[in-house]
């Protein structure tokens, strides 16, 4: 996702006065049924077993920008397993792609605290957005491999999560950037599998501009590979 950070046009403001033009919130009733269907039923139905490591690395408050590995469409459950309202007492705010936002799928994302961006040029609005919500102290889920990768190769980061962090570091919020680490028995994961996801220490990013962005993903490529790694052993897998 190609973000290009600059000054303050980006003020911030309360998400619900924006929210309206990207998603519908958070479904005050779709929310609690989607969490037992997707916790209680989905990933005990699938999984032989769901593992957490590293729960102390995940802060449980003020603004957060979680950067998970993405394998498979069940990423998005075992985030909100791990560090949903039931374990933080907040939702995980995903940005999603565009095309993941229409039909059945995105009347259901929209209810459900997800909005779209445009990864090649995302729009104002969508910035804007992200920035209210981490004012707030919103956690907000990025995949910063942007799409999903199957196939055993070295991590390719876009620099979209590092000229986020950045935006909102000009608007003075300050936001840690969790890497999350997610495996499982297979690729893609099969029924009776085992799944891990496990979060790394918080890294801060610091700096403007190219270099300071090219520098912080890198580092955060590195960082992801080594909790992926870790998900991995656990699973008795080699990384």
């Amino acid at each position: 996702m190609a973000v290009q950070s600059g000054p303050s046009a980006l003020s911030t403001q309360a998400p619900s006065s924006r929210e309206k033009g990207l998603c519908n919130g958070i479904s005050p009733w779709l929310a609690p049924l989607a969490m037992v269907a997707s916790q209680d039923i989905g990933l005990r139905f699938f999984f032989r077993s769901v593992q957490v490591l590293g729960s102390e690395n995940l802060p449980l408050s003020g603004p957060l920008l979680l950067a998970p590995t993405h394998r498979a469409r069940w990423d998005a459950l075992l985030l909100t397993h791990a560090a949903g309202r039931r374990i933080t007492g907040r939702d995980c705010r995903f940005m999603v792609t565009v095309d993941e936002m229409r039909g059945l799928q995105g009347w259901f994302l929209h209810r459900l605290g997800c909005f779209p961006v445009s990864q090649g040029r995302p729009s104002l609005a969508s910035l804007r957005y992200t920035v209210d919500l981490l004012a707030a102290g919103e956690q907000l889920v990025v995949f910063p491999e942007g799409r999903i990768v199957r196939e055993e190769i070295p991590l390719r980061l876009h620099q979209g999560l590092a000229r986020l962090a950045m935006l909102a570091a000009g608007q003075g919020v300050a936001v840690p950037v969790v890497p999350v680490g997610i495996a499982y028995g297979h690729r893609p994961p099969r029924r009776g599998d085992g799944a891990v996801l496990c979060f790394g220490p918080p890294l801060s990013l610091e700096g403007q501009g190219r270099q300071a962005a090219s520098a912080f993903t890198a580092h955060l490529a590195t960082a992801m590979a080594v909790v992926e790694g870790q998900a991995q052993g656990a699973l008795g897998l080699a990384p």
